[in-house]
């Protein structure tokens, strides 16, 4: 458990950097071409399209069936390394084929998205230069998982920081050459060069995000090399296993689809695409660091134990990663919820559409962390099948509500949209928590729930305080110390982060939470080792 608590510690410390590197850049994005402009939803729904693709051909197919079959492959004579060159091989192959037939088609697939008529032109020519990183962010997947495979995670956690720092720079370069948003540019006013400039270095960032990882194949012991010879290597069980979760991209797909074509009708001058992807991207900074690092960490071992038939040990650490996980997903959710509009206007100075949009999607973090941690409990079984029917109910309940946003005004629509998306994930959870307790026999639920309750409890004594010490400091309404500028917005929100932080923990202490003296006792430990260090 210390190893994985080791892994999960490397492994968030990297997504932080990342993060926070990520958020330099988004917010050098805001600065280059705004958030409710023209550009911005073009740019918005541009991006979208490669990432929708990527994540029908890959991303799931991968993260369900790479892990499994690599931990499998592993006990043969070679340790598994024609596996991984013949995968390795057919991926490239696969990525590279996509990303040219998809760039080729990059009209139509602009068309789909629901964006604007007048917009089109701008939002297809950002697609030809974004479109080409379905091939890196495969191939980025594909090594990366391979790497986690070996239990080497640093690399595919630490390469993101290379592709932002590439990207930033070609932000500014950006900004230097041609200027910022509030500049008033029109559609008419982007030529060649400043499209290629910041779609073109958006694309190149993934790419060498991507190839950095061959760099590390060295230290595990492998060596890459092309192998069109695919057959022999059980690719055969890859692909029974990818056909559900294919199955599943394509329905959250259908899903992502709508909604953005629902958020494209509410036009220019509110928040639509773009400033979902921006609320999207704070959601996923917690997520990102603590569920992502945690689950990645514990996703071999339990691949390990369903490999073996250790039930109970796979059971343990599933609890484990899940009481983890709350402990700071449950606050993370309350703290960004009660500070969302400071934290919007450090990005823009529309930050009511902004933040509106972000404490919708918050509502339903905790449900979302939880939902990952589900499937990759079952992918470790080798089960791909179960996840798409609790996806399916997902997708359902999206599909039904969002329709219904075209209902609501305009200033309010994309907000309608991320709540649906929160409703949704609670209606997931409860499905997948419950069919992988009918599949293991148990998912030590009580324990769980006995945990859930007590951080419930404690954020919303934080949310209360937290609530009140924004209203001593001035609120929320325009004009107001905490949204008055970037920098007032950013002393508002770590001040009352901290409030809600001690209020949070105290309140655990009197609950008596046993997670809490368990998350802290890493910190706590190597406090008391550097308190003890000779002098």
């Amino acid at each position: 458990m210390a190893s994985v608590g080791r892994a999960s510690a490397m492994l968030a410390s990297g997504t932080l950097v990342s993060r926070l590197l990520g958020f330099a850049k988004a917010w050098l994005l805001v600065q280059a071409i705004g958030v409710v402009t023209f550009a911005a939803n073009a740019y918005g729904t541009a991006t979208i399209v490669p990432n929708s693709i990527y994540a029908i051909i890959a991303q799931g197919i991968l993260n369900a069936i790479l892990v499994p079959q690599i931990v499998r492959a592993s006990v043969n004579a070679d340790g598994g390394r024609a596996y991984i060159n013949k995968l390795v091989t057919l991926g490239m192959v696969v990525f590279a084929a996509v990303a040219v037939v998809a760039t080729f088609l990059a009209p139509v697939l602009v068309s789909l998205f629901g964006i604007p008529a007048a917009q089109k032109d701008l939002a297809t020519a950002f697609a030809y230069w974004s479109l080409p990183q379905i091939f890196f962010l495969g191939l980025y997947t594909l090594l990366g998982e391979v790497l986690n495979a070996r239990k080497s995670f640093g690399p595919f956690t630490w390469a993101p920081v290379i592709n932002n720092i590439v990207a930033i720079a070609t932000l500014l370069a950006f900004i230097l050459a041609f200027g910022s948003a509030a500049s008033g540019r029109h559609g008419s006013d982007w030529s060649f060069g400043m499209i290629a400039l910041l779609a073109g270095g958006a694309t190149l960032g993934v790419a060498v995000q991507a190839l950095i990882l061959f760099v590390f194949w060295r230290r595990v012991g492998l060596r890459f090399r092309f192998d069109f010879g695919w057959r022999g290597v059980d690719l055969g069980t890859a692909g029974k296993a990818a056909g559900w979760t294919f199955a599943m991209l394509i329905a959250t797909q259908v899903a992502g689809l709508i909604e953005t074509n629902v958020s494209n009708s509410a036009g220019e001058g509110y928040a639509g695409p773009f400033a979902m992807q921006n609320a999207w991207l704070i959601f996923m900074l917690p997520h990102g660091i603590i569920a992502v690092s945690i689950v990645t960490a514990f996703y071999t071992r339990m691949a390990e134990h369903a490999h073996r038939g250790s039930i109970t040990e796979f059971r343990e650490d599933f609890s484990a990663a899940a009481r983890s996980i709350m402990l700071l997903i449950v606050f993370s959710s309350a703290a960004l919820i009660v500070t969302a509009f400071p934290v919007a206007r450090v990005f823009t100075s529309d930050y009511q559409a902004l933040g509106l949009v972000l404490i919708a999607y918050l509502v339903g973090l905790v449900p979302f962390s939880l939902v990952f941690m589900a499937q990759r409990a079952f992918y470790s079984l080798g089960d791909t099948r179960t996840p798409f029917f609790f996806t399916l109910a997902q997708v359902v309940v999206i599909v039904a509500g969002v329709l219904l946003c075209f209902l609501v005004p305009p200033g309010i629509r994309a907000a309608s949209v991320a709540l649906v998306v929160s409703i949704a994930s609670f209606v997931q959870a409860a499905l997948a928590f419950w069919l992988l307790r009918r599949r293991t026999g148990g998912v030590d639920g009580g324990r769980i729930l006995a945990s859930l309750w007590r951080f419930v409890v404690a954020a919303l004594a934080s949310i209360a305080a937290g609530a009140g010490f924004l209203v001593i400091l001035g609120g929320v309404d325009a004009g107001a110390f905490p949204v008055s500028g970037p920098i007032a917005a950013v002393v508002t929100t770590a001040v009352v982060g901290v409030v809600m932080l001690i209020v949070y923990v105290g309140f655990l202490v009197i609950l008596r939470s046993p997670d809490l003296e368990s998350g802290l006792a890493p910190i706590l430990n190597r406090a008391g080792r550097r308190s003890r260090a000779p002098r």
